[in-house]
């Protein structure tokens, strides 16, 4: 088993710009994912099986409703916080990420924002503890990047709800407590729903034979003929706008995260460069090897800024979803950059297990297509500064 040698690139001083309480969190959750993932991931990823004994440590660092408000559990801290524990868990790996943030912007959030003072009593707490595990359903089979056509309903029945309808590609859903489902009414007005796991027609069949987030449960949900209790309807919010308000939470958090894991691949390689002797001196001498290392470092310190900015604007209510968008998908496609170019400076050994930049590699792949892909992104991107809609 490896040692973790990572260390944090800062190129531009960024440590300067963060608080005392945002050091103290970022450092508390790096030193977890020292110790409890990176030992293990790798193994782990091997199996395809998410590790979860990792689940009360999650807890115990803040990763699960970090900006949810101590009275229901959570750690009541900003949102530059949120996007540092996302950072350093996805430099451990963005499978582990994925469930954190699933947990907090998927679940937590819509429950926070959208449900009513019972609701957030009944299961904040023991969301943020991590007894409870969740789950968010708005993808469908045949609806991914165009939600707004999804087929999953309730019909209103007197007492209850009567759910019918399935969603794909669902985070956590194997081991899931409870899932926000996101599904129309007769009228055809998209609502959230609390789902529990035991009402009778509800299942969660797991994804298999997955070559990306190999450390992360995925799996479907299921709804045949579910009686959902008419106390479980998320009352404060309906329509799109709802889901797209937490996908905003969660494609902010993955902004940062991105940054953690190509981190990861550029630490990886830079050290590498140093070690591996070829023509009698290390290859990190090398201009072209020099060129792949120099233009990381450049990429991920736009990368910090632009995620710093983000989380000043969100903090401050000021942030759109435009704004978070960019931030997506620039962040992962610097990511995913970074990995395949530190995989060629370690040549052969960057595709083993030894080391994380394959693992990443693989992970981001995933990551650059969920919470909206690459192209959506960018297209949002083209409808803010132009005005003209390209999705009609």
């Amino acid at each position: 088993m490896k040692p973790d040698l990572f260390q944090a690139p800062d190129y531009y001083n960024i440590d300067e710009l963060l608080n005392d309480e945002h050091r103290l969190v970022r450092d508390a959750a790096r030193e977890w994912v020292k110790r409890e993932v990176s030992p293990i991931i790798e193994d782990y990823a091997q199996r395809a099986e998410f590790p979860k004994q990792i689940i009360n440590g999650l807890a115990e660092i803040g990763a699960f409703g970090p900006y949810i408000p101590a009275e229901y559990g959570g750690a009541g801290l900003d949102q530059i916080s949120y996007g540092l524990i996302m950072q350093e868990i996805e430099r451990g790996d963005s499978g582990v990420r994925s469930t954190a943030s699933v947990q907090s912007s998927l679940v937590m959030y819509p429950i926070w924002k959208y449900g009513n003072e019972e609701q957030r009593q009944r299961f904040l707490p023991k969301l943020a503890s991590g007894e409870w595990m969740g789950s968010f359903g708005l993808t469908e089979p045949d609806h991914g990047s165009d939600p707004a056509g999804m087929t999953t309903n309730f019909k209103d029945k007197g007492d209850h709800y009567l759910l019918n309808g399935a969603k794909m590609w669902i985070s956590n859903a194997p081991f899931c407590q409870v899932a926000v489902v996101w599904a129309k009414n007769e009228e055809g007005r998209i609502h959230g729903l609390i789902v529990e796991r035991g009402m009778e027609g509800f299942s969660t069949p797991e994804t298999h034979n997955k070559w990306s987030l190999r450390a992360s449960a995925t799996g479907e949900l299921i709804f045949d003929n579910v009686k959902v209790p008419k106390e479980h309807l998320l009352p404060n919010k309906s329509g799109l706008g709802a889901p797209l308000g937490c996908l905003d939470s969660a494609r902010y958090g993955i902004a940062w995260g991105a940054i953690g894991a190509a981190m990861d691949c550029y630490d990886t390689a830079l050290r590498y460069s140093k070690e591996r002797m070829q023509f009698g001196k290390p290859i990190g001498q090398f201009q072209l090897q020099q060129k792949k290392l120099a233009e990381m470092i450049t990429e991920i310190t736009k990368a910090q800024l632009l995620a710093w900015r983000l989380g000043v604007m969100r903090e401050n209510g000021t942030a759109t979803s435009a704004q978070i968008s960019m931030a997506k998908r620039n962040n992962v496609e610097m990511a995913i950059t970074i990995a395949r170019e530190a995989r060629q400076i370690l040549g052969g050994m960057g595709i083993t297990g030894e080391y994380s930049i394959m693992r990443h590699s693989m992970n981001l792949e995933s990551v650059i297509t969920y919470e909206g892909t690459h192209d959506i992104h960018l297209l949002i991107t083209g409808l803010d500064i132009t005005g003209l809609n390209a999705f009609k």
